[in-house]
């Protein structure tokens, strides 16, 4: 539920941003780090539900190979866009604007079309980021604001890759290092132009004069596939193999040969799928708790219990309807102690479609099964 509401010399947004310390920090977001668990960023915003007019010709614009198809965009544009308080990186020292300037971000646009691409797609993009960030020619905790790139310019490369190049070209002849040695030369091209065009916003360019183009430029040019090959081996697939017990990772001491390199490789994978289903088990388990856990401390509304279904949607079958015998549960324990309210109602209402749902989808697949 959304209501307007009219403030009369008030705060309504609080840019948390410029009150953190500059190690803290990184473009709108502001990281959070407590003993014991991962680091979390947070990114203050202001939803605007509506489509930017800024990006009216993204949706209607040519595409020749149907990638995003009709139902993502108008999947994406229905879900708006969000305001963050960043300013341009020429204007973040400013007195006045480096604490006031907003800018338009696409995150969920984004989310939806990266969770569209095709495996491959994904695995690229993330090599990609990851070689990046190793070669220190994207920002990091070490080089903020040094002039280097940023993963939302590896990010946009994707984006307009995925858009501009055939299926064919992700599927035929498989092979990863010469797809991350082809985009990055296409980056390098962007470079050259200094032109990098915003996914969403033809008009805006991210590259401009504070980037230090010349020294990432000659960088990305003189990256061979051999020279990525060899970097993939030594600083990610060694690294990964380091997870696994030491009579797979000690295979590792000796790859001078493309048969070492294939069978400790092999190992990995063998070993990796060995292990999938007790991880996944453990996962799985630790879900159930978590579901039961943090339901029965808060509250749930319409709103939420929207976003829990939309995303259980897309993990498992079996959570979701874990998730909706906890939810009925919690909304009887919550009736027995203040009564049936329009709130408790609404929630109820949403959680009975759920659960007709979930049965009519579990009595097709044993009805599969049956036929089967």
């Amino acid at each position: 539920m959304y209501k307007a509401v009219e403030y009369d010399e008030e705060v309504y947004y609080f840019n948390q941003s410029i009150h953190s310390h500059r190690s803290d920090i990184h473009g709108p977001a502001v990281m959070a780090v407590q003993h014991g668990w991962p680091s979390v960023d947070t990114v203050n915003c202001v939803r605007c539900l509506l489509w930017p007019s800024q990006a009216a010709d993204w949706p209607i614009r040519h595409r020749n190979y149907g990638w995003p198809d009709s139902a993502t965009i108008d999947h994406v544009v229905n879900h708006g866009c969000d305001v963050v308080g960043v300013a341009h990186r020429q204007y973040r020292q400013h007195e006045v604007i480096g604490k006031r300037q907003l800018r338009l971000s696409f995150s969920r646009a984004e989310i939806v079309l990266i969770n569209s691409w095709m495996p491959v797609q994904q695995i690229v993009y993330h090599l990609l980021r990851v070689f990046m960030k190793t070669e220190l020619l994207t920002d990091s905790a070490d080089n903020y604001g040094s002039g280097t790139l940023s993963n939302y310019h590896i990010k946009t490369l994707m984006l307009s890759a995925c858009e501009v190049k055939t299926r064919s070209c992700w599927t035929d002849n498989l092979n990863l290092v010469r797809m991350c040695v082809e985009l990055m030369q296409d980056l390098a091209v962007w470079l050259i132009e200094a032109q990098c065009p915003h996914y969403f916003i033809n008009k805006c360019n991210l590259l401009d004069s504070s980037f230090n183009l010349e020294t990432i430029r000659s960088r990305l040019i003189s990256i061979s596939r051999s020279c990525m090959s060899s970097w993939l081996i030594d600083n990610y697939i060694r690294r990964c193999s380091q997870l696994c017990p030491h009579s797979v990772s000690r295979l590792f001491e000796d790859v001078g040969t493309t048969l070492n390199l294939l069978n400790a490789v092999s190992t990995v994978v063998d070993w990796r799928q060995n292990t999938t289903l007790l991880d996944s088990w453990k996962a799985f388990a630790q879900a159930y708790g978590d579901i039961a856990e943090i339901v029965s401390h808060k509250s749930l509304s319409v709103w939420s219990l929207d976003c829990w279904l939309t995303e259980l949607r897309k993990i498992s079958t079996s959570l979701l309807v874990h998730f909706t015998a906890v939810a009925c549960l919690h909304i009887a324990r919550k009736t027995s102690r203040t009564g049936l309210n329009d709130e408790l109602m609404n929630v109820l209402a949403s959680t009975c479609w759920t659960v007709c749902w979930s049965t009519t989808l579990f009595q097709s697949a044993q009805q599969c099964v049956v036929t089967k």
